[in-house]
Order: structure tokens, then sequence, then C-alpha cells
């Protein structure tokens, strides 16, 4: 039912096979969309997205719950609560 394809990377220009195997993973997914990026350039761009994950600027904020002191990566907003890891989990848990 699928051939492979040759696709041209968005990010290099350079051709790359979308197999027929990975057509099929794709419409088992639901994907509507053929990939864009050869894998080297979809590596590349989640190293990327990665390194900005670990980079981000940590606040430092006073747990609503318990009082510990704590990092969150985002600037909290003074009209909702922040939490600690822990604290944060056991809310989860308990469905809020």
């Amino acid at each position: 039912m699928y051939e492979d394809k040759t696709l041209a990377c968005v990010e290099c220009g350079k051709e790359f096979v979308f197999s027929a195997s990975e057509q099929e993973f794709y419409a088992e997914k639901g994907f509507q969309n053929e990939p864009k990026r050869c894998s080297d350039c979809r590596q590349s761009r989640k190293h990327d997205r990665r390194q900005q994950r670990t980079h981000r600027e940590m606040h430092t904020v006073v747990c609503d719950e318990c009082g510990a002191e704590c990092q969150v990566p985002f600037l909290p907003k003074e009209d909702k609560p922040v939490y600690c890891d822990e604290c944060f989990a056991k809310k989860r848990e308990s469905g809020y």
C-alpha cells in the first residue's frame, strides 16, 4: 500500500527517504503531515530543545502548601499558588 518517497529537508535541503514503514507508522498514529526534516536535522532540533530546557532561568519561591523554599522554571503570578515538587505531586494525586 505504501511506497518509499524521497523528500527534501526544509533545514538543510538534503534529500531523505520517507520509507513505507514510516508512512504506515504515521498513519497509525493519525499524523496528517509528512516529515519536513531529515533525521539529522530532527535530532539536532531535539537536542537544541533539551539544551534550552536545561538552561532555563529558575526562580526561587516559597511553597504555598508547606512553606519550603524551592525553584521553579517560571515567574510566578501573585494571584496563583506555587508548590514545591512534593506538594505539587500530592495535589495532583488527590485531583487538586
